[in-house]
């Protein structure tokens, strides 16, 4: 059963494999295979059930996948060094960017969600 879950979630990646191999279009293939398996999922092509399975016991390992990655950065360790301030910079100037955004986006759809929730209250009160 689980080789079935395994094949379903590794077709979606193949087919985004695919995608970028005959598109050459440069986006990562696992995103492409992501969206395809979410499009699966809501076109029902694809049962819910038939990959919670695999996908509840891979979260629940999910610290395994960062230690090839970690062990990894090891091997650059004399790049980073040199180019610490650099790389501190990018990640603090971008990490106050996505919060800038994010709180702007929120702020957008709060406002909108606010008039349309008065608007339904105001049409209500009118009956």
């Amino acid at each position: 059963m689980i080789i079935r879950y395994f094949a379903i979630i590794f077709g979606c990646l193949a087919l985004g494999e695919l995608v970028v191999a005959v598109t050459h279009i440069p986006f990562p293939s696992s995103i492409i295979g992501m969206l395809f398996l979410t499009l699966f999922l809501h076109l029902k092509w694809i049962k819910l059930h038939a990959i919670k399975g695999l996908s509840d016991l891979l979260i629940s390992n999910l610290g395994l996948f960062f230690v090839p990655p970690s062990i990894a950065i090891m091997d650059y360790l004399d790049i980073i060094e040199a180019n610490f301030w650099a790389i501190m910079g990018s990640i603090v100037l971008s990490t106050v960017f996505v919060i800038l955004i994010t709180g702007h986006v929120y702020q957008l759809f709060r406002k909108k969600v606010d008039i349309d929730f008065k608007h339904i209250i105001k049409k209500n009160k009118q009956k």
